[in-house]
């Protein structure tokens, strides 16, 4: 069951996931648009938000539970979240794209955003608990 936390942070993260892609997708095809891309913007939105959502939702449930160790499990999550990210662009690694070093500009950037925006809902989270 999805407690009424998570859904509010669900509906925000997608709501902040939908702006911060619009504005990358108007700047990339504003500036960069002959640059063809192997790996969708929204793709990258995606996995991000999924990610997020992931993780934020597991240290919920935990906390909630009474477990104690919820930056403990944030870390061991944030890694595991890594290795997806090398995983995911693997198609970048073994040189499909054209343009590698742009595709990886375009995942690192909304990543730590994503990971600064989950840093700072976890911490308002586990600071209330």
């Amino acid at each position: 069951m999805i407690n009424k936390e998570l859904l509010k942070f669900a509906l925000k993260l997608i709501g902040f996931a939908v702006l911060l892609f619009g504005i990358h997708y108007y700047i990339f095809f504003n500036f960069f648009s002959e640059i063809d891309l192997y790996l969708p913007l929204w793709s990258i939105y995606v996995f991000n938000a999924v990610t997020v959502c992931i993780v934020y939702g597991f240290i919920n449930y935990k906390v909630s539970r009474g477990s104690e160790k919820g930056y403990n499990l944030f870390l061991m999550l944030t890694i595991g979240k890594m290795a997806l990210a090398i995983v995911f662009l693997l198609p970048l690694i073994s040189g499909k794209s054209t343009s590698p070093i742009t595709e990886a500009i375009n995942f690192f950037i909304p990543y730590f955003v994503f990971l600064t925006y989950e840093i700072i809902a976890l911490n308002k989270f586990l600071k209330n608990q």
